[in-house]
């Protein structure tokens, strides 16, 4: 299991990587190898306004269809398209081509409630919640 240190982590198993004021989006190795083979992402659109700890995109897998949480809040920017015709690469690599959202995180934008990489390995060597 995978967790860059490049990165930060929701406690619902999304990562956020920072450029600037913009956060790119995706799900961990974790969260993918939980659900399974993907099927299936529902985008986000573009120029719509996340809230963090709201649902903003949607998951299905052989398993079950699971909720993605907004970790942060903005505008979302820019959508992983190629998702449309290859939900795999959230499974293949959930870190780089499995991306899901880059969103365009307002001033003040509240980071703190994320972890850094030891702090989610943590939190999924308790069992994952």
């Amino acid at each position: 299991m995978q967790f860059p240190t490049d990165l930060k982590y929701s406690k619902e198993h999304e990562w956020v990587r920072f450029d600037g004021r913009r956060a790119v989006i995706g799900i961990t190795d974790f969260a993918q190898s939980q659900l399974g083979d993907i099927v299936f992402v529902e985008l986000p659109a573009v120029g719509a306004t996340i809230t963090a700890g709201k649902r903003f995109s949607v998951v299905e897998s052989v398993k079950a269809v699971s909720d993605i949480f907004a970790p942060l809040g903005g505008t979302v920017i820019e959508i992983n398209e190629a998702l449309n015709d290859a939900p795999e690469k959230v499974n293949q690599d959930p870190y780089g081509e499995g991306w899901i959202a880059v969103v365009e995180m307002v001033e003040g934008t509240a980071t703190e409630e994320l972890m850094d990489s030891e702090a989610y390995a943590a939190q999924v060597a308790k069992g994952g919640h």
